[in-house]
């Protein structure tokens, strides 16, 4: 059986992580995804290669697609995309607006090609404001939306990004992909295409969920007193580690808590989450420990309970270190207590879970062979999903063309010209 997006033509201009993400969960449902990449590849290609045109970045966001190279800037290529866009349901583009305009690719143009299109965009700040023609990568993004300094990680002073993933990048992914499927559903309604904005900025702030909720009554007046103080104390010349300081003390963060944290253990590290007081009292129960928050009339923010809060977590650091990880994740699973191992990523790919679940796929490359890599994110009962290889470079140049009516001459002479590889 085919996927849910069956029929589905998209073309994919997109670079690096974000769009590729999401043309690749796109393909994943069963739509035809054509990545439209130059003929020298898109720079993710080429960003720690393990060959000339192959990297595991690469690999990770562009499965199910088929490549088409092509340089944009040729004035060839007007001539491809009068045939292709037409035929198309969708185009993800993460350009700047004056990068796609330049290109040929940008709404106006395209879906005046085809007004049916389903035009899905995202830059890094959006089209509007003083940072709109700003480039914004990942960490970027993580700085300026605030995500950085929340984290409260910091290096010989200076603030550490988010690094073991992507996070703003693969959220956006998600963001686009969604989006896609909910025009797609309003066009089946009305016929009409539109152009869909999403940015990556918007994102992060999604992704700090209720640290971006200001209740006015409670928050407005101490929110503006902490802007006016981080900025009187940036014009003082205050070095960041002491205003990350200043701010965390201003601003205790709410998970340092012994309930939802990371242990040592005797052989290695838990994780262990009670977000409800029922959880609470058996992790308590579990260490033979007492807590006065469960007390009458307890302030959290008291000097005394924040002392005891601290003490608390120091006795519970204690006690995990007496027992192996095995040890604790049989007694708290016999409590019903959330708890898990700290793994690395290595071990993940043979673990017995991901195998049950089908997280992890087995692929065969063309010229990388046989590669692992994550599996589909969801199991559709009655349209299931299917994961096949990322392309090679320019793989399906000749197949698309072709098929687009192109003749062989044509596909040569462009070849030799550099148009296509």
């Amino acid at each position: 059986m085919a996927g849910p997006l069956q029929g589905v033509k998209v073309v994919d201009f997109t670079e690096i992580i974000a769009g590729p993400l999401a043309g690749m969960l796109l393909a994943d449902m069963g739509a035809e995804v054509i990545k439209v990449e130059p003929p020298w590849g898109e720079p993710w290609r080429l960003t720690q290669s393990f060959s000339p045109t192959e990297s595991r970045g690469f690999l990770a966001y562009n499965r199910g697609k088929r490549s088409l190279t092509l340089d944009l800037t040729s004035s060839d290529a007007s001539q491809i995309l009068s045939r292709l866009i037409p035929q198309a349901d969708v185009v993800l583009v993460n350009y700047r607006p004056d990068v796609a305009v330049k290109l040929g690719v940008d709404y106006a143009t395209l879906s005046a090609l085809n007004p049916r299109l389903i035009y899905c965009e995202n830059t890094a700040f959006g089209r509007s404001g003083p940072d709109a023609e700003r480039p914004g990568y990942d960490i970027i993004i993580q700085a300026m939306s605030g995500l950085m300094a929340a984290e409260g990680k910091l290096l010989e002073g200076a603030p550490q990004h988010i690094w073991s993933s992507p996070l703003v990048d693969t959220a956006a992914g998600l963001c686009l992909a969604w989006c896609v499927c909910g025009a797609l559903y309003s066009r089946e309604r009305t016929g009409r295409g539109q152009m869909i904005e999403t940015t990556l900025l918007g994102t992060a702030l999604m992704l700090l969920g209720s640290r971006m909720v200001q209740v006015e009554s409670l928050d407005r007046e101490s929110r503006n007193d902490t802007v006016e103080a981080l900025s009187a104390r940036r014009e003082a010349g205050i070095p960041f580690r002491e205003m990350v300081e200043i701010h965390q003390e201003e601003h205790p963060p709410t998970s340092g808590t012994v309930y939802y944290r990371t242990y040592q253990t005797k052989n290695g590290a838990i994780a262990v989450g009670c977000l409800s007081d029922p959880l609470r009292r058996r992790l308590l129960d579990a260490l033979n420990l007492r807590d006065i928050r469960f007390e009458v009339d307890y302030d959290p923010q008291s000097p005394e309970a924040l002392a005891f809060n601290a003490e608390l977590i120091g006795e519970a650091e204690r006690i995990f270190g007496e027992k192996t990880t095995e040890a604790w994740l049989e007694l708290l699973a016999n409590r019903g207590i959330p708890a898990g191992p700290v793994r690395f990523v290595e071990e993940l790919f043979d673990d017995p879970q991901v195998a049950a679940n089908h997280l992890v796929v087995d692929l065969e490359h063309r010229d990388a062979g046989k590669i692992k890599m994550a599996g589909l994110l969801a199991s559709f009962s009655d349209t299931p999903l299917e994961a096949t290889p990322p392309p090679a470079l320019g793989q399906h140049s000749d197949a698309v063309l072709g098929e687009l009516g192109f003749t062989m001459e044509q596909i040569e002479a462009w070849r030799e010209g550099g148009v296509i590889r």
